[in-house]
């Protein structure tokens, strides 16, 4: 992609009464607290997916899908986690899946729950995914999809992100 791409991408800015909404539904869906932010600011990529930005926040939205953005280390953190052994991070900064095999270790997590993908050497974060199992469930595997990939490094959404 180049910075030509994006040059036309809509913004607006999203009302006070919008914000909250959004941010109580993203809230719920997360189960965690978010900051008060007055106003986010909306960048559109393409049919199914915006960019919300506020201050200190950004988030990615695909279709009905809240993604906290790669850039968003604190609020990463908040998140369950799985961490991918070396020989998968080229899988997943394609946008590969998360395949049992490649996971080293591993928080707790729900099916349908937001988990983040580090990568055992610098314990960067990767890529956002989510579960399509259990972590209890998951444990007895040796091999299947584990994460489906929402947002990884050097995605679009990665790329537009630094022109905004």
């Amino acid at each position: 992609y180049s910075k030509r791409d994006f040059k036309n991408l809509k913004t607006n800015l999203m009302s006070k009464t919008e914000t909250s909404g959004i941010l109580n539904q993203i809230s719920k869906k997360w189960n965690r607290d978010l900051p008060k932010i007055k106003n986010i600011k909306v960048h559109y990529v393409d049919d199914n997916a915006q960019i919300l930005v506020g201050a200190n926040f950004k988030i990615l939205r695909l279709e009905d899908e809240f993604i906290p953005f790669l850039s968003e280390s604190e609020l990463l953190e908040s998140f369950p986690n799985v961490t991918v052994d070396m020989g998968a991070v080229k899988f997943m900064c394609n946008g590969a899946n998360v395949m049992r095999p490649g996971i080293k270790n591993h928080t707790v997590f729900s099916k349908d729950e937001i988990v983040c993908i580090v990568e055992e050497s610098q314990h960067k974060f990767l890529a956002v995914g989510k579960s399509l199992i259990d972590s209890s469930e998951m444990e007895q595997m040796t091999k299947g999809e584990v994460l489906k990939n929402l947002h990884y490094i050097s995605d679009k959404y990665w790329e537009i992100s630094k022109t905004i």
